[in-house]
């Protein structure tokens, strides 16, 4: 189904401004009654049958799976990925990490992000257990290996001082967080390039399973991925930097200030850049049949068909 909403999903401006109400936090309050009611104004509003004017409630589009049409467990929504994503980003990025703080908060968050990456997934084919476990243990194993690695290099840095290391040890969790969200997605995702995913025609109907929209579904939400953790990672670490400079005597006698704005920091940052992400290419994403398998071309007369790209 594609997502329906007052704004043209077409342009980039029109998905960030679709995607800034479907990850508002204030739909993971809704109640289950109200849930209903929302998805009743929906299926009324596709069937035609609401006057002019009156529109649903875009909450049955960030709680609802639009494969399974079942719902998403809360904290694994987009609209729960920054309440419940921000700690753990405020975890990673706190200064002099040692090896073991830094494989717990790498776990946590690739765990957080391998759940979020399962829950919003293309859901046509059905997902062995056993493919969410290697995905999840491939995930957390190269983010740890990455970041534990990056952190031995760099206090082994002698010749750097320690201002300088400092610095550098901030921007650390970038590269391992990026390298490790591929490899999350490819990982949890792995069996839509095995299986297929289904491809729809004008008329919402199932032409067939194809591989190559599988892999064009995956690559895109690998990229949105690489590009999510980017201004998280590295603007609070010079936010902080600066401001631990040019504000030394106020932040000297009033420490405990210093984890409060780090969250604050943090919570501004990460809100801002996940709707950009996701909103980089659409969720119902189209593809040329003449790109397609050969099977996916006979069975239908559409020169473009529509797959659920998945978040």
């Amino acid at each position: 189904q594609a997502p329906i909403g007052p704004f043209q999903i077409g342009s980039f401006f029109g998905r960030l401004r679709h995607f800034v109400d479907i990850i508002d936090p204030s739909t993971l309050f809704v109640s289950e009654k109200r849930l209903k009611e929302c998805i009743k104004l929906l299926d009324d509003y596709k069937h035609g049958s609401l006057p002019p004017g009156v529109f649903h409630a875009l909450c049955t589009q960030a709680i609802i799976h639009p494969d399974t049409g079942e719902k998403i467990f809360m904290p694994f929504r987009m609209s729960g990925y920054v309440p419940f994503g921000t700690p753990i980003v405020i975890g990673l990025l706190l200064p002099n990490q040692t090896v073991v703080s830094t494989i717990i908060w790498q776990w946590l968050n690739q765990s957080h992000n391998a759940c979020v990456n399962y829950a919003n997934r293309n859901a046509t084919k059905p997902t062995p257990t056993s493919k969410f476990i290697q995905g999840y243990a491939g995930a957390v194993t190269s983010a740890v290996s990455i970041a534990v690695g990056l952190n031995v290099l760099i206090q082994k840095a002698n010749k750097l001082n320690p201002a300088t290391r400092m610095i550098i040890q901030r921007f650390v969790p970038f590269p391992a967080v990026a390298s490790a969200n591929i490899c999350n997605v490819g990982l949890m995702r792995h069996n839509e390039l095995s299986e297929g995913i289904d491809v729809l025609d004008n008329n919402g109907n199932v032409v067939g399973s194809s591989k190559i929209a599988a892999r064009h579904a995956i690559m895109e939400t690998a990229f949105t991925r690489v590009v999510l953790p980017m201004p998280i990672f590295v603007l609070p670490p010079i936010i902080m930097s600066y401001l631990e400079r040019f504000v030394l005597r106020f932040l000297q006698s009033n420490r405990r200030l210093l984890l409060p704005i780090h969250s604050v920091v943090c919570l501004v940052t990460f809100g801002l850049s996940l709707p950009v992400a996701i909103s980089l290419f659409p969720q119902m994403s189209q593809i040329e049949v003449s790109c397609l398998e050969p099977e996916i071309a006979m069975a239908t007369d559409c020169k473009v068909v529509t797959y659920n790209k998945g978040l």
